[in-house]
């Protein structure tokens, strides 16, 4: 009966910790609303800010893996860059420690009846007469910071009984594998309560009771921020390939940190015991867990920012995503830009790349309709960096060295890319409209909506294969496209009004027409420009 009592009381301790941490992080994050975020987002620009920014965020809120999942969030979004991110993922390790500090310095010295029960109170009444803004949130935080020492106080009780109920000499780190044993049950606590903060605290507490001994202790710390990078991996799942890489960098940080703790255990706690006896403070076990947790992290920080660029280097040629690969150009890089014939010549193949790649995604989502909404989201981003990657490429070549006719060719690719941007935001218009499109009650319209698009198709692919027969060139059939556009939109028109399809079919099935029309149009502007461009820079260099 006494262990169940036991038990149960440190479940509810835990439980009630683990409830405050929740509270804390959400009432602060709350009570910043979006300053949080922007804060975070500008003070990270460099590595050593990302640090400073990632410890004092981590300090404020009271979760490293709020900061850190905020962290891959930025990265997700283009915010902020990798490796800038690495920054904050450091210091967010270091802010994480303020945790024990609390447990050490406060959790074990105040009456929990004076300090914490009014201030739950005090942040309850501040949530009840202010729930929907900032002075709500702030109370619900303090309400979390009562809880805190609150579950402090109940877990403390609990390991004191267990001291005194049960034989704990079994219960200390001797040897590599004594040590390994509770470097694992750190871990597991932390990935369990997905929480180091809570792990620690719950540490601290277990060894300031006498319940493991100080190595054991520390063993634990160390684990927990091992077990903190599960959080990380978790939200990195489906995330972009740069967050994928923030979140290894923090898996590769912690476990070296741990790493160097574990092998420097014996020198860190003589160390800890010096620094002590040199500003003479006595240091309880609980205040030299706190240390050791601080030390060992800095110290892991010291040793990894000087190497942060290789890291970074290494990360990035890891987790290289399909949006990465298909995304860089193929015929585009920075030699080619100093030779402007060269690079005349590479813009067009980069352009006809491109080209392929939007012709490739009209087949899949208006003639096979089998494309899913996150392999769309990819191409088209694909599409879209590759255009941007051909404007920025022709403002960076050699303005020196230009002619006059290479000035004019230029100037054309520059409209070409722009035009199959504009056929790449039409699509994407147009898989919009597709989606909430329904057939047409008459099929024979329908099949003729079919075939509309069945021949914008059949336009595009031999526009890019440039016909030079007349009566099969791309303007006579553009102009076939445009006749046919305007036929159907009439016969869809007459329908409705006849009530023989719907008004919401016959709209809808008008701006997926017109979207194709535009496509057609702008894919027509584009090779008649890249054709004629195309002999002309032949003659050209043939004169040269």
């Amino acid at each position: 009966m006494e262990t169940l009592t036991l038990t149960g009381t440190i479940l509810g301790g835990l439980g009630l910790f683990l409830l405050a941490i929740g509270m804390m992080t959400d009432g602060l994050k709350l009570a910043a609303g979006s300053s949080l975020r922007r804060l975070l987002s500008k003070t990270s620009r460099t590595p050593l800010r990302g640090i400073v920014s990632g410890f004092v965020m981590t300090s404020v809120v009271q979760s490293s893996s709020a900061v850190t999942v905020a962290s891959l969030g930025f990265v997700n979004a283009g915010l902020i860059s990798m490796r800038h991110a690495l920054g904050i993922i450091y210091g967010a390790n270091v802010g994480t420690t303020m945790t024990g500090w609390l447990v050490a310095l406060i959790g074990f010295k105040l009456n929990i009846q004076v300090f914490a029960l009014p201030l739950i109170g005090v942040g309850m009444l501040m949530k009840l007469f202010r729930p929907g803004d900032r002075i709500g949130a702030f109370g619900l935080a303090l309400v979390g910071f009562g809880l805190f020492f609150v579950g402090i106080d109940i877990l403390k009780g609990a390991f004191e009984g267990m001291v005194q109920a049960f034989d704990i000499s079994q219960f200390t780190a001797d040897g590599l594998v004594g040590v390994i044993t509770f470097l694992l049950v750190g871990i597991v606590m932390t990935i369990l309560t997905q929480s180091s903060s809570a792990a620690i605290a719950l540490t601290i507490t277990a060894a300031s009771s006498g319940v493991v001994g100080v190595y054991a202790a520390a063993a634990m710390v160390i684990g927990a921020n091992i077990g903190t990078t599960s959080t990380a991996l978790i939200a990195s799942i489906g995330a972009t390939s740069n967050a994928k890489r923030v979140a290894a960098a923090q898996v590769i940080f912690n476990a070296t940190t741990a790493l160097v703790a574990l092998g420097l255990l014996p020198v860190l706690f003589y160390l800890i015991n010096f620094i002590t006896g040199w500003v003479n403070v006595e240091a309880d076990v609980a205040v030299a867990l706190a240390l050791f947790h601080t030390i060992f992290n800095i110290l892991g920080v010291m040793l990894i920012y000087p190497l942060n660029d290789r890291l970074a280097t290494f990360l990035e040629n890891r987790f290289e995503g399909w949006e990465e690969q298909a995304s860089h150009p193929k015929y585009l890089d920075k030699t080619i830009a100093q030779t402007p014939d060269l690079a005349v010549n590479a813009l067009m193949l980069e352009l006809s790349s491109i080209s392929e790649k939007i012709l490739a995604l009209y087949s899949n989502l208006v003639l096979q309709r089998r494309i899913a909404s996150k392999q769309l989201a990819d191409e088209i981003y694909v599409i879209k960096s590759l255009s941007s990657d051909v404007s920025q490429f022709i403002v960076s070549i050699e303005s020196s060295a230009l002619g006059e006719d290479t000035s004019n060719e230029l100037a054309t690719l520059m409209r070409v890319d722009q035009y199959f941007l504009t056929c790449t935001i039409s699509l994407e218009r147009l898989a919009l409209f597709l989606k909430s499109r329904e057939a047409l009650t008459q099929d024979h319209l329908e099949q003729r909506v079919v075939d509309y698009f069945l021949t914008v198709y059949t336009f595009m692919e031999l526009s890019g294969s440039e016909l030079r027969a007349a009566d099969a060139s791309p303007s006579t059939q553009y102009e076939v496209i445009s006749t046919k556009h305007d036929a159907i939109k009439a016969a869809l028109i007459q329908s409705a009004t006849n009530r023989q399809v719907t008004v919401e079919q016959m709209s809808n099935a008008i701006d997926c027409l017109a979207e194709g029309l535009r496509i057609a149009e702008q894919w027509l502007k584009a090779f008649s420009r890249l054709h004629a461009l195309d002999a002309e820079h032949s003659k050209h260099v043939d004169d040269q």
